[in-house]
């Protein structure tokens, strides 16, 4: 007859949807009693999506084979949260996610992808229930390096489900498209496609999606911003002052939208030689400091260049995953670590009521039906 020590040692093997920890490693495992040869097991589990639930039964089933015959599983789950959206409460299109984090840079090439995966991958390895949205529509690279490259995206009905990489729920519009395709789109149809990868995507109950945004301030960014409420914006940087300049853009922008600022990564600040690991200031080092104090916020990390990081990127092995005892892996666990407890500090606070549209629908905020509607009311595209 098995014992409760022989079936809780059975369920080590259960992985729970997405991650690398059992559910007995997460502590969901709430209680087990044995009857002879029957056994009932009680989970309490943090996601209300079906599909979780449909999983573990059949995991935990097979796991069982041999050690007990007659199995009664008991999971306890949150309800599906419901979709708001008034003129109180604001919009949210993905309404099972807690929080939205927007990655934003005021000019490319200072590493925000590579960024945006590493936190991702840090915040999951430390418990989160972790998602990235790319969102870069002209250069989406998440899928090279969280080594998704080429996968076919499986399709459910009339939604896609994100692909699953390092703990991380996964989408890009890279896997949406044929590879090496341009996009020569106008703000409508970036407008339409942020609003699909929200609504279309088979998101679990995730606590932070990670949006890796298109360089600058534009259409992806206010339409994000009024089709869920932002938690927290991001801003990456370099050390140069051409890149601060641009990142008081992205900032201002913060701002703007009324999403408060989660802090500013300094990316490529200093290098570490990988054959002696000792770390040079070849571009500069700190100068986003003054920059962190001007707008209130905190500086979530000083990441410096490594060669790890780019053959992570390129080979599709984030280095905080693969290398964990580098020192870049330990500032990007240290950069997520103080990311989520800002998050925690401020979620339930978030919305995006002030920013949403007021121009009649089909109207362009820009055009003159648009102003001469809005004019009583500070602006059509809810900005201002």
């Amino acid at each position: 007859m098995a014992t409760i020590a022989d079936i809780k040692s059975a369920l080590e093997n259960v992985k729970y949807p997405g991650f690398a920890k059992s559910i007995v490693d997460f502590g969901f495992v709430k209680d087990v009693q044995v009857e002879g040869s029957a056994c009932i097991i009680t989970l309490e589990i943090t996601s209300s999506a079906p599909e979780v639930e449909e999983n573990l039964r059949k995991d935990i089933h097979s796991s069982l084979v041999g050690v007990v015959e007659n199995i009664t599983l008991n999971i306890k789950k949150p309800e599906a949260p419901s979709q708001q959206s008034n003129s109180v409460s604001g919009k949210n299109i993905a309404p099972q996610i807690k929080n939205f984090v927007m990655v934003s840079s005021g000019k490319g090439g200072v590493g925000k992808s590579t960024t945006t995966v590493n936190l991702a991958v840090a915040a999951a390895m430390q418990g989160k229930r972790v998602g990235i949205l790319d969102a870069d529509i002209y250069g989406p690279n998440i899928p090279r390096m969280m080594g998704i490259n080429g996968k076919e995206v499986e399709v459910i009905g009339n939604k896609a489900r994100p692909f699953k990489a390092y703990g991380v729920d996964v989408m890009s519009m890279g896997s949406l498209m044929e590879e090496g395709q341009a996009l020569i789109w106008r703000g409508a149809m970036i407008m339409k496609a942020i609003q699909q990868l929200l609504r279309d995507i088979l998101w679990e109950d995730l606590d932070i999606l990670f949006i890796d945004m298109p360089p600058g301030t534009g259409d992806a960014q206010l339409t994000l911003a009024q089709s869920v409420p932002v938690t927290c914006g991001i801003n990456v940087t370099t050390p140069q002052h051409v890149a601060l300049d641009d990142s008081r853009r992205s900032l201002d922008m913060f701002k703007k939208l009324h999403i408060p600022i989660g802090g500013i990564i300094e990316n490529m600040s200093g290098f570490i030689c990988p054959k002696c690991n000792e770390e040079s200031d070849i571009f500069g080092m700190g100068t986003c400091n003054e920059l962190a104090e001007q707008y209130n916020t905190q500086v979530l990390g000083h990441l410096p260049i490594e060669p790890a990081i780019r053959q992570g990127g390129d080979n599709g092995k984030p280095i905080v995953y693969f290398q964990p005892e580098s020192q870049t892996a330990k500032r990007y666990m240290q950069s997520a670590q103080k990311l989520i407890a800002y998050i925690d500090d401020i979620t339930g606070t978030v919305s995006n009521a002030s920013i949403q549209p007021t121009t009649p629908p089909g109207v362009s905020a820009c055009s003159s039906a648009g102003a001469s509607s809005s004019s009583h009311n500070g602006g059509g595209c809810g900005c201002h």
